[in-house]
């Protein structure tokens, strides 16, 4: 069945509560295997490993962690071409609410349909006026439910989408299609 990437960076280890959190979401979904990487120790073997793929960064200055830009930089002539078509989705943690997380989360979606992964985001709203339409995003720590549930509901749709596109298993679609039959 497929395999699952949950690739972060994390200054403060805000964005590595997220990534635990997002793994949970993922690993809801039986029949996946689902790895728990920081940046600083995953390898191009992790990425072509995967078949669904959630990166998580700190804001830096809205934009993805240097650390997670140099990772895809110096990865790039390894693996470009090779990963066409794997699923992928965003997430992180900024110093505050309108600490730019969501631009972050584009950046980093940005940075990753380059390489050639299909990119989602996320229409469910976990609370109320709550949200991940560009991944997942909290202001520090994840604490409140809604957040929780935000990672968790991006590593679960991860996993869904994993499920339906590369194992084959329709009846995990999320959306309208599930409906249709």
């Amino acid at each position: 069945m497929g395999n699952i990437l949950i690739l972060y960076d994390s200054a403060t280890g805000n964005t590595a509560r997220m990534a635990t959190h997002v793994a949970e979401g993922a690993a809801a979904i039986p029949g996946h295997e689902v790895r728990l990487r920081s940046v600083d120790e995953a390898t191009r073997v992790d990425v072509m490993w995967c078949d669904g793929l959630a990166v998580g960064t700190p804001t830096n200055l809205g934009l993805t962690s240097w650390k997670m830009k140099r990772f895809w930089d110096e990865l790039s002539h390894d693996i470009w071409g090779q990963v066409d078509g794997k699923i992928a989705c965003a997430f992180s943690s900024s110093g505050g609410w309108g600490g730019g997380a969501e631009l972050a989360c584009t950046a980093t979606l940005i940075m990753l349909m380059n390489f050639g992964f299909l990119v989602f985001g996320v229409t469910d709203y976990v609370g109320k006026k709550f949200t991940l339409h560009y991944g997942a995003v909290t202001a520090r720590e994840p604490r409140a439910d809604e957040e929780i549930a935000a990672c968790r509901r991006l590593g679960r749709r991860l996993a869904e989408w994993v499920a339906v596109f590369v194992d084959g298993r329709k009846e995990l679609h999320p959306g309208p299609l599930r409906e249709r039959g």
